[in-house]
């Protein structure tokens, strides 16, 4: 009983979130801060589905701006959970089909994210310029989940490099923002679901990077938050 009640309580705060963002949007479409107010009450939501979320952000990375963020992708609650840990200024880049969700779709392309057609490589390269290009000229940050899909369990999976590129090409800093397990942290019949932590990681500098060691310092950046993720892992559960 209790997991139909939170689940229609869950779908109606997501449909009221969407709708009430659509019509504030209208009034300044794409503006750099849509993303980050409507974020704020989406994150919201995990109190409904008894989650506790702590949300860690050293000075040192709130004073950069803008930045390539850096984040594992878990499961459709990372609408929710990852909402709370999104800054001002900041962006997502999502895959082109996601405008097509009733509601959710119209809400994400209206508050400014970025929408690119994974299934086109030439497409996919020209949108890592042109959010590079806004990066610089609309003095915003981009949020990307490089491992391009959910991982349900399966730990960090291997992260592609555009996240990286886009970086140079905008010649900004990446942050890794690292999210405690998720994979089946919510019972939806349990009334309290625990507690996960997202902590925003030391930044990655973007000098030393060149189309030759790309890979490498990809890969070493995954790693970092394999360890990272393991740590609060176990911090979450005491």
């Amino acid at each position: 009983m209790l997991a139909l009640v939170r689940i229609v309580l869950m779908t109606a705060a997501l449909v009221i979130i969407c709708i009430v963002s659509c019509l504030y949007c209208i009034l300044r479409p794409f503006h750099r801060n849509n993303v980050y107010l409507t974020a704020k009450y989406l994150g919201k939501v995990t109190k409904l589905f008894g989650l506790d979320v702590e949300v860690r952000i050293p000075e040192s990375v709130r004073s950069l701006s803008p930045v390539v963020y850096i984040c594992n992708h878990q499961n459709s609650y990372d609408i929710f959970t990852v909402a709370n840990a999104v800054i001002p200024n900041t962006v997502s880049v999502g895959k082109k089909s996601l405008k097509w969700i009733p509601f959710f779709g119209q809400m994400y392309w209206l508050t400014g994210n970025i929408l690119i057609d994974r299934k086109n490589t030439n497409k996919a390269m020209n949108t890592i310029a042109l959010t590079a290009k806004k990066i610089r000229e609309k003095n915003i940050s981009v949020w990307l989940f490089p491992e391009g899909t959910r991982s349900n369990g399966r730990g960090i999976l291997p992260f592609k490099t555009g996240a990286f590129r886009t970086a140079m090409q905008a010649s900004v800093t990446v942050v890794p923002v690292c999210v405690s397990n998720m994979h089946k942290k919510v019972n939806l019949n349990r009334w309290d679901n625990g507690k996960i932590i997202i902590e925003y990681m030391e930044p990655v500098l973007v000098d030393g990077i060149t189309k030759d060691n790309i890979r490498a310092i990809t890969n070493a950046t995954r790693e970092q938050m394999t360890i990272k993720f393991e740590q609060l892992n176990k911090e979450a559960e005491q």
